[in-house]
């Protein structure tokens, strides 16, 4: 994939239990591309990752989301698992960062449940998306248009399923990125 994203910041807003590779994946990939990855999370240390049925690693929490504003990142990426969307929608402050980032128009990538967050915030209406099948209801409840593909986008929006389409998924995100640097430089 093409080094195009130098000097680009990615806020990637997490909790314990976001899916493992739905995180150090696409963010592998960001950090070849270039771009500097940066976990936000409700909670300072450490947040642990699940691995398909059990725990698995820890990863470095780089910014505690009361010190997070949307202003200073290019992209958001939300990585989903079950457990990770389904507490950060409990918490006001990460709902409201979700909201504030899609006001500016940025890049916002969700895969799996991660788009549960853009639910709760209000900001899938119209919209064409993808996510783990269990949360299409949730969605169309919310008034976006679902669709069964690896990835989806539409405007600021790029989802995507599931691990499997993590491939498809990291390349539309850096495109998307890529596109934002290219139309702030013109």
């Amino acid at each position: 994939m093409p080094s195009n994203l130098r000097g680009k910041k990615i806020a990637i807003l997490a909790t314990d239990g976001f899916e493992q590779v739905e995180l150090t994946e696409p963010r592998k990939v960001l950090d070849q591309a270039g771009a500097t990855t940066v976990v936000i999370a409700p909670k300072d240390g450490e947040i642990k990752g699940w691995k398909s049925k059990e725990w698995g690693d820890t990863v470095r929490v780089d910014k505690n989301l009361n010190q997070a504003t949307p202003d200073e990142f290019d992209a958001l990426l939300l990585p989903g698992g079950v457990m990770n969307p389904d507490h950060l929608r409990m918490e006001p402050k990460a709902v409201q960062f979700v909201r504030d980032f899609v006001a500016t128009g940025k890049p916002v990538a969700a895969i799996c449940h991660g788009p549960w967050m853009l639910v709760e915030a209000g900001v899938v209406k119209g919209k064409t998306v993808t996510s783990w099948p269990s949360i299409r209801t949730d969605l169309l409840n919310a008034g976006a248009k679902w669709v069964d593909q690896e990835v989806a986008s539409d405007g600021q929006f790029i989802t995507s399923r599931k691990p499997d389409d993590i491939p498809a998924f990291s390349r539309k995100v850096i495109e998307a990125i890529g596109r934002g640097a290219a139309q702030q430089a013109a």
